[in-house]
């Protein structure tokens, strides 16, 4: 009998959630909320007993009864740095979801719910590849000054479930392969995944490429200079690096459709912009090369980005020459999500222990 998984993915202004039967999708939904509404909550803790609404609704609306669930897994959020895989969420992982360290984030509250709806229901509850997943290797994570050393922060939720579409498509076991992945979305994470675990990575708000919403790497002095200018604060210059930078900045619009009826149009400007967005991304795949010292078995671009198919035959034609590019446009947490709770239910998989898989680096 396949197992019924309720997934979860709280985002800043949206909760995506999906009920799967096994490999299969019986629905999924994605329901908007009202800006207003969520800024009057004081914390993003507070919208915990909001979103769960929400989710029952949601199960009622389908048809589905939460009590037919066999597990709830959830989106992983902010905690401490720990590798990849499948978490039993636990005591230890509710205190630092709750803590919100070391700044709150929506999919903090993806484990805190499926929590709430798996233990009194006696099922267990997940998260799986979570924001905070940290598998560096400790030489990628210098970078020129002791007190800012890389973190790994990116979107290791997708960047992982690509590797082992990779893998299936290859024939070859997943965490055998060594590849480099790019995540193209609202930021651009690009990440060098070898044997299962991503030794190598840009923090797509404040290294690598830049992206419609990101400004990405920038000359340090500028940007020094830029901060004791007295034009900003330290709220909307971190506002204008990361939500307003790349192609918002440039073109005034992140919406890739609305720039790609410009660059149609023939405007040089958003043309001269696309391409260098395009330019940018292959510099960092390209360079990611050099961690896997050049024996890398596919390029992968995934993420929404990667639906544009003018800008994937940019980046393909600057990198194909490392290893064959494939693409997997989009992205599909909630999948993901749902195969990483049925890997354990089925037991190709051991849930792993938060406080047993700490790395210690805060």
């Amino acid at each position: 009998m396949n197992p019924e998984i309720l997934a979860i993915n709280p985002g800043s202004t949206s909760t995506k959630i999906a009920w799967f039967s096994g490999e299969e999708r019986r629905w999924q939904v994605t329901v908007d909320h009202d800006p207003a509404v969520i800024s009057s909550f004081p914390k993003l803790a507070d919208q915990y007993q909001f979103r769960m609404e929400t989710i029952e609704e949601a199960a009622r609306a389908n048809g589905s009864d939460l009590n037919a669930l066999d597990a709830v897994v959830g989106r992983g959020g902010l905690l401490e740095p720990i590798p990849g895989g499948t978490y039993r969420v636990d005591e230890d992982v509710l205190r630092d979801l709750w803590r919100g360290k070391p700044w709150e984030h929506a999919s903090n509250l993806g484990g805190i719910i499926a929590e709430a709806i798996a233990e009194p229901r006696g099922i267990p509850s997940f998260i799986v590849d979570p924001v905070a997943v940290d598998e560096l290797d400790d030489l990628s994570r210098l970078t020129g000054l002791p007190e800012l050393p890389k973190r790994s922060l990116g979107h290791a939720l997708n960047i992982k479930a690509a590797v082992r579409m990779a893998a299936r498509d290859l024939e070859r076991p997943w965490d055998e392969l060594d590849c480099l992945v790019a995540h193209l979305g609202g930021g651009i994470t690009v990440c060098a995944h070898r044997h299962g675990r991503m030794v190598d990575l840009n923090n797509a708000n404040e290294f690598g490429p830049f992206s419609p919403e990101r400004a990405g790497g920038l000359p340090a002095g500028d940007l020094a200079r830029l901060c004791y200018s007295g034009d900003y604060t330290m709220a909307s210059l971190r506002r204008r690096l990361v939500g307003e930078g790349g192609l918002k900045a440039y073109l005034g619009t992140s919406d890739m459709r609305e720039v790609d009826a410009r660059v149609e149009a023939g405007e040089e400007w958003a043309g001269l912009v696309f391409r260098a967005m395009a330019l940018q991304a292959a510099k960092e795949i390209a360079s990611f090369a050099a961690t896997l010292s050049g024996e890398v078995d596919a390029v992968i671009l995934t993420g929404g980005i990667a639906r544009d198919v003018g800008f994937v035959e940019l980046v393909t034609s600057r990198v194909q020459w490392i290893a064959p590019v494939l693409v997997y446009p989009g992205e599909d947490e909630m999948r993901a999500l749902a195969q990483g709770a049925l890997r354990v239910l089925s037991g190709e998989e051991e849930a792993l222990v938060y406080s047993e898989n700490l790395t210690g680096r805060a």
